[in-house]
């Protein structure tokens, strides 16, 4: 029987709590080396409502990461404001809410998002 890594158990243990609405999606982080990602998700249909990435972005070449960071997050904030999502809940993963994940929930907050 194959072990599964402590990173999947934590992330498994943390999906089981959060659950995202149509009302109030799943507001689900992901920070890599060189970029970062935000979703707005409805778990119970399936479906992500918005999406944010720095990968691609002209603007962000040299940027630094939690420049990056904090652009997503107004990004998202906007796209969820847009389409009528002010409240969401937010998934940092399997990251501690420092540096990078801060940065990106402290922008989307600013922009008007409600955790």
């Amino acid at each position: 029987m194959k072990r599964l890594s402590t990173d999947i158990l934590k992330k498994k243990r943390i999906r089981a709590k959060l659950h995202g609405t149509a009302m109030r999606p799943r507001l689900a982080v992901r920070v890599s080396n060189r970029q970062v990602v935000a979703q707005l998700i409805d778990d119970n249909a399936g479906t992500t409502l918005a999406y944010a990435t720095s990968v691609g972005q002209a603007s962000l070449k040299t940027a630094t990461m939690t420049q990056k960071a904090e652009w997503v997050g107004e990004q998202i904030a906007e796209l969820g404001l847009k389409k009528k999502h002010s409240n969401v809940i937010f998934d940092r993963g399997i990251h501690i809410y420092h540096g990078r994940v801060a940065a990106l929930a402290g922008a989307a907050r600013a922009k008007g998002l409600k955790f």
